[in-house]
């Protein structure tokens, strides 16, 4: 289970489905990414590629246990989780299937919707050029607010998990404007892929998990749910657990 940008592994649309999916039957593994909850490093510097590592040695971690099954192990995000869980399959035959909850596969895309207004997305990009102006080993680092990154609407901010990051080094949205995680999806295949997301998604805008799904191999499935925000996986939508439980129970069964 990877949890979203900035959150950690105690954020409702982590727990929730990882004890739904323990009821199904499965062993679930939930942890903090580096500079997130718990986990060592400064905290707040978030960096996508290293999230991938980290979901590299979560799944070494898995696959040293003898309960294992090493070519049944799958990867579950939400968001920022999504993404790195999207990348860290297309570059590693390791992980047997994914499934992306709200997620996105080109940075700078998922920005220019995030950032609608023209003056919203100047001003972003002014911040990205302000970061890397600073870039020298004697600058302290330049420190954003999370909804500079992100913006989310007040309507959702409740479902942030309590020791969320909010304020990050500028270079975190740099590494988030340049992470593709659409270049290396059609890697995936042949093992399963769902892509599921909201309608009318008001953090991540809805066309990058259909984009995702353009670029795929097969088997993929792309759901678009109409009655659900972004943190779809902690809204108690039925329609969400049903659709996962079916397509677990095809590709695997407990």
């Amino acid at each position: 289970m990877l949890h979203g940008f900035g959150s950690n592994k105690n954020a409702g649309n982590v727990v929730d489905p990882a004890r739904m999916l323990c009821d199904w039957g499965y062993v679930t593994l939930r942890f903090d990414m580096r500079g997130c909850g718990d986990s060592e490093g400064p905290f707040g510097r978030i960096i996508c590629l290293e999230q991938v590592e980290d979901t590299q040695r979560a799944l070494d971690f898995l696959l040293e246990r003898p309960e294992i099954a090493d070519d049944r192990v799958g990867l579950i995000g939400s968001s920022f989780g999504a993404a790195v869980a999207l990348y860290t399959a297309g570059i590693d035959p390791r992980v047997a299937a994914v499934v992306s909850a709200g997620g996105w596969g080109n940075g700078e895309r998922k920005f220019r919707g995030q950032h609608k207004a023209p003056e919203a997305w100047q001003k972003f990009l002014d911040m990205l050029e302000a970061g890397r102006s600073r870039q020298s080993p004697a600058d302290e680092p330049m420190m954003v607010s999370r909804y500079d990154i992100v913006p989310i609407p007040p309507k959702l901010r409740g479902h942030l998990s309590p020791k969320s990051v909010m304020e990050f080094p500028v270079e975190t949205a740099q590494s988030m404007f340049d992470f593709r995680a659409e270049d290396v999806v059609g890697n995936i295949a042949p093992h399963p892929l769902l892509l599921m997301h909201a309608a009318r998604d008001s953090v991540t805008p809805t066309e990058q998990s259909i984009e995702l799904f353009k670029r795929a191999g097969e088997p993929t499935e792309l759901h678009l749910l109409s009655d659900v925000d972004h943190f779809l996986l902690a809204e108690q939508n039925h329609r969400a657990r049903a659709i996962l439980k079916d397509w677990l129970d095809r590709f695997y069964p407990v």
